[in-house]
This record gives structure tokens, sequence and C-alpha cells, in this order.
């Protein structure tokens, strides 16, 4: 095979990039994966997913420190900024880099720098003078960017998205995020969380309405706790630009006031700039590639995974999808579509959903049960000192086959997979009755699930 010639290349180094090309390594192929900046991970690493967790992270454990009376104390000597915080948040990418660099070592993926373009369904060229490079298949795991309006100036050092935002410089007092998706509402607790009030435009009735209506009741709640004010059915309408301060005006004629503007209105696929829409595969509005359901582009040589596609836009789910685009080329009888997936929403306190919502069950008149057990009802949560949280289980009223799991408070996304397993399976295997038949360690969070059986059961027998 000729120097610049490979079996598969993938372009994106984020999740969807690196299980794709480290699985068609393990398969005997011959990768390259094109990375376009000088250290891979992909904005998953260094603009989304891992800062903005760390950084959620570092902000919730001033908010123990500042709750716990035995710690009060040591926190109020010294008040972190925004930018000390994010200082640690650097240090957990550079670790992430350094880990990640070593899996395409171990497996023998070439990783190559550049931005690539497409000539043709074979062929790609790495920026205006680097190298051209041809492959039987491409696998496009470009990712996303915040979608960025015409008429919004991200030029303005006062208005921010979220990739702008980890390069804040102080720490504001008043901040307006304009959004209420999951990007923007994790902002408003991380923001509230460090004292800033927060005002949090909703252009919806109710917040993350996708999700359960006790769950999304229940972050409306410690939102507004630690400072966050939801403006529910506002849409914005314009922005005031000023040295000092900016003004939101609202289509209702609201006019909001504050440091800083956090712009959290939706995502964009990094289609542009690849040449795929000469090739005949179709982009939408958004910049997202359309795909079939083994992750086709129109060009039948030419896959696309992760947030390029859209929905459902995690990058656990990113991370699967690189891995079966990359098995309907390399090993079809292994494939598998990714279509039910644990979301997990780091609020604080996070929030984790799997399944049907009471909402879709009443809708479909689906007859249902619910068992619920309270964080601070467990030994776990006591000890720990957790006074929020609660994991739902929705299941069938006749069958007690498990239906959805609703999860909020501390650990909710680690907790969900527990359920998430016993889902997965078949037949009897999937019921309530498996939780009342397992020993659980104790004292767990886990437990919480043999509580909601318990809770759950009662109701039916």
């Amino acid at each position: 095979m000729a120097k610049n010639s490979y079996d598969i290349i993938v372009v994106g180094s984020g999740p969807a990039g690196e299980s794709a090309a480290i699985n068609a390594a393990k398969h005997g192929k011959r990768v390259a994966l094109i990375s376009d900046r000088d250290k891979v991970g992909g904005s998953c690493t260094h603009l989304g997913t891992i800062p903005s967790k760390a950084l959620r992270h570092y902000v919730k454990q001033m908010m123990q420190f500042r709750s716990n009376p035995l710690l009060r104390e040591f926190a109020t000597l010294h008040k972190p900024s925004f930018q000390e915080i994010m200082c640690h948040a650097d240090r957990v990418i550079d670790e992430q880099v350094y880990l990640r660099s070593n899996y395409y070592e171990k497996n023998d993926v070439e990783v190559i720098q550049g931005q690539a373009t497409f000539l043709d369904a074979n062929t790609i060229k790495l920026g205006t003078k680097g190298p051209t490079l041809k492959a039987d298949y491409f696998i496009v795991a470009t990712g996303s960017r915040p979608y960025r309006p015409e008429s919004v100036d991200f030029t303005h050092p006062r208005l921010f998205d979220s990739d702008k935002i980890l390069s804040l410089d102080h720490s504001p007092k008043k901040v307006t995020v304009i959004g209420a998706g999951v990007i923007g509402c994790e902002y408003a607790s991380i923001f509230g969380g460090m004292g800033c009030k927060v005002e949090l435009i909703n252009p919806a009735e109710s917040l993350l309405s996708f999700l359960d209506w006790e769950i999304s009741d229940a972050l409306s709640y410690h939102l507004r706790d630690i400072g966050v004010r939801s403006r529910h059915n506002e849409a914005y309408e314009s922005i005031e630009y000023n040295d000092k301060y900016v003004v939101t005006h609202l289509a209702s004629g609201k006019k909001i006031k504050s440091d800083i503007i956090l712009w959290a209105n939706g995502r964009a696929g990094n289609s542009d700039g690849l040449g795929l829409e000469e090739l005949g595969i179709k982009i939408n509005a958004r910049g997202q590639v359309q795909v079939n359901e083994r992750y086709q582009t129109a060009q039948k040589n030419i896959y696309a995974a992760g947030d390029i596609i859209g929905w459902p836009s995690l990058a656990s789910a990113a991370y699967d999808q690189g891995r079966a685009a990359c098995n309907a080329i390399v090993d079809p009888d292994e494939f598998v579509a990714i279509d039910r997936v644990a979301s997990g929403i780091y609020t604080i306190p996070e929030i984790s959903t799997l399944g049907k919502t009471e909402q879709e069950l009443t809708a479909d008149q689906v007859p249902y049960e619910v068992g619920k057990a309270f964080f601070n009802n467990t030994a776990r949560g006591q000890i720990t000192g957790e006074q929020v949280g609660m994991l739902k289980l929705i299941f069938h009223f006749e069958t007690l086959e498990i239906l959805g799991i609703h999860c909020f408070g501390d650990q909710a996304s680690e907790i969900v997979h527990i359920g998430q397993a016993i889902m997965e399976q078949h037949g009897k295997a999937n019921t309530m009755k498996y939780f009342l038949n397992t020993t659980f360690n104790y004292p767990t969070m886990a437990e919480a699930y043999r509580i909601a059986a318990l809770d759950g059961l009662n109701r039916v027998f």
C-alpha cells in the first residue's frame, strides 16, 4: 500500500473518531486519524465535556464546603475566582490528551494534524499546502460547535458562548444565559453555584421539557435555590452592547442588565469546509450530516458519527456511534445501532434518565406505576449529608417490566447504569423484582433501587 494510502481515514479526534480509529486498527486495518488541532481529543476534551464537567466539579466542591458546618470556616478564607477554578480544569485536559495520545500510539493509529477537505470520494487534502491522502473508506467525526447567528456580536468582550466562556478572565456578579437547553442549564447552575445572580432565558414553558415532569420541577426548584431565575416563555430579541455591561432585550419588552451574556442556543455541526456537499452528501441548516441507520452517507464509502450527525449529541453516544460506524465497514455482523442512550445532564445536582417518562406513557395509554427512593432516606445519603436527590422507577402495572429510570441528585449519572443493565435484559429478567432479589452493599447509593422497588411494588400488591 502506498505511503499516503489507507484502508480507513477517520476525520476528527473526539470520542467518535477515537473509537472508530482504534476499532479499525484492532481489525488489522491501516488507519489514519486527522486532527484539526495539534493535540488530540476534539472539542469534547478541549472545549466541551471535559472542561465544563471539571469546572462543575470544583464549583460543587466549593458549595459543599460552604454548606458543611465543619468546613465552612475554611470556605470563607478564600473564594476562588473563575480563572483559578479553570486552572484546575486545565490539568484534567492535559491528562486526557496524554492518555488518548497513548491509545493511538499503542494501537498503531497514525495521527496527522491538518484541516481535511474532500477532493473526491476517495481523496482528501490537508489544508492548502498539506499532503493528499487516499483511502477506501472514510468516517467523518468532526463534532460540533456553538451555533452563532449573524445577528449576535460574539467579538464583544461581554458576549460568550460555551467555547469562549472557558477563557473568561474575571468573576462576574450577574450572568444572563440565553437558551435553557442542557448546556444553558449546566452553566446556569455552575454560575449560580459560584454565587452569581443568573437570569436563564427559556422559550419553553418549563426547563428541559423532555425530562420526566418531576425531574424538571426538581431542577427548577434547586436552580432557584442557588440564585438562578428562570424566565419561561421568553424569547430573545436583541442585545444592547456596552463597555461595562450588556442588556438583553426580550420579545415581551423586558430588559435584563448583566455583566456578561452566555449564548447557549444550540449547536452546529462542523461540516463546513469538508467538501461533502460536492460529493452529494446532504447537510441540514445546522451543518449536520444525513446518514442512514448504519451511519452511511449518500456516498457509500463515507460514514459519519457523533455530533456531526445530530441526535443525541452526547459524548457517550458518540463513542459508541464511532465504533458502530467502523463495524459497519470492517465487521458488519457486529454492527449494533445506538438507539437507546442514558442521558447525563451535569447540572448541580446532576440528572440522568433512560426510557419513558410519565407524560409519554400517559399519552400512549400504558398502565404503569412508580416507585421512588429519596436520597435523604438512604443510610449512605444520611452519612454523606445528601439532602437532595431521588431515584424514580417507572414500571408496567401488570408485567412489572421497567419502562423508565429517572434520577436526580449526586452521582445520578452513575446510579442510572445499574437500572440500565436490567432494562436491557429480556423477559422476567427485566422486572422490578430483580431489585428485591439482589443484595446491595450497605450502605450505598445503589441501595436506592431496592427502596424504590419496595415502594413501587407496595402500590401494586
